[in-house]
């Protein structure tokens, strides 16, 4: 799902438009931040559930401060809005396609280029963040649903402008756990805790079957499902989440504090899984699954959510937490 790289004249209308963004702009209302207090967890996991290659163990202690991390992912009517302030034009746009499901094109879907290891995603020309389908289908009716087709330059590009940035993933998994230790998921180790599904992902055989048991068989509103322990929606499934972090299979020993990955690193960290996972083939929807993809990837079930270092007035007294704008 590696989109070309950008043009010269794109590249000059991007940092055009980033320069632009030397103040703070007001942010969609909803667009609020959780003040979380840090503190020390232990990260990743040894239970063995995970692909070699991705890295998840050993499990380790790190050491947080305190930061602020947004409630959902970015949402289709968020990043309209910041398109409208500035004229950004997303990786997606720019090269003229993106990867889309095959189970979400039509029968009559002309022949396109699949991926060898994946051929359920098809390269679709004219698929971006506002048309998620490609030509025809339309971002509108799915404005609380979470943006896709972004790349990691893209959500970048969003935060600047936003003044917030992306999470590291250490953030994103301290964030995802909701104050739970060892546990699968953000909510537990059931997947369907009483019988009642908490979150969207594939249900049926994959990926010839989604009987959207969960209510949906594409993207949820952001906030589709109840929060996690920290008040966050939505941190597994739905779609997949960029971290800021560059990826590394191989983690140093011994307690780390606010580690963030090698800058040096080709591929970025994304977190969390999507509404195609399922654990017969992709069991990345738990919370200390981690995998990557390069930065201008982009396609039908990639995000991201925001995030922000602490104010002096937002660091909670004790381990509750509030909401700031």
């Amino acid at each position: 799902m590696k989109a070309s790289g950008a043009t010269a004249g794109a590249d000059f209308a991007r940092a055009t438009v980033l320069a632009k963004a030397t103040a703070r702009p007001d942010l969609p209302a909803d667009l609020t931040l959780i003040s979380l207090p840090g503190g020390e967890f232990l990260m990743g996991s040894d239970d063995g559930e995970g692909e070699p290659a991705d890295g998840e163990g050993p499990a380790r202690p790190v050491r947080l401060s305190p930061f602020r991390i947004a409630r959902t992912a970015v949402t289709n009517r968020q990043f309209a809005a910041f398109v409208e302030a500035t004229g950004y034009v997303t990786y997606a746009e720019e090269v003229g396609s993106s990867f889309v499901f095959a189970g979400h094109l039509p029968d009559d879907f002309p022949p396109t280029r699949g991926l060898l290891d994946a051929p359920w995603w098809r390269e679709t020309p004219g698929a971006c963040w506002s048309r998620p389908e490609g030509t025809g289908s339309d971002w509108r009716g799915r404005g609380e649903h979470p943006v896709v087709h972004v790349s990691w330059h893209d959500a970048i590009a969003f935060c600047d402008w936003a003044g917030l940035r992306l999470p590291t993933e250490a953030q994103w998994e301290y964030a995802a756990r909701g104050g739970l230790q060892g546990r699968r998921f953000p909510w537990g180790d059931e997947l369907t805790p009483g019988g009642e599904h908490v979150c969207n992902v594939w249900q049926g055989r994959f990926p010839a079957l989604n009987d959207g048991a969960d209510g949906f068989t594409g993207t949820a509103p952001a906030d589709a499902f109840p929060p996690n322990g920290f008040g966050l929606h939505n941190v597994v499934g739905n779609v997949w989440e960029w971290c800021a972090d560059g990826f590394s299979a191989s983690h140093p020993a011994g307690l780390q504090l606010d580690p963030i990955g090698p800058e040096t690193s080709e591929r970025r960290v994304i977190r969390g899984g999507s509404y195609l996972c399922h654990e017969s083939y992709c069991f990345r929807f738990r919370v200390a699954a981690r995998s990557a993809n390069m930065p201008e990837a982009t396609a039908g079930h990639m995000g991201f959510r925001c995030a922000a270092d602490a104010r002096p007035d937002d660091i909670p007294t004790d381990s509750s937490r509030k909401e700031t704008a």
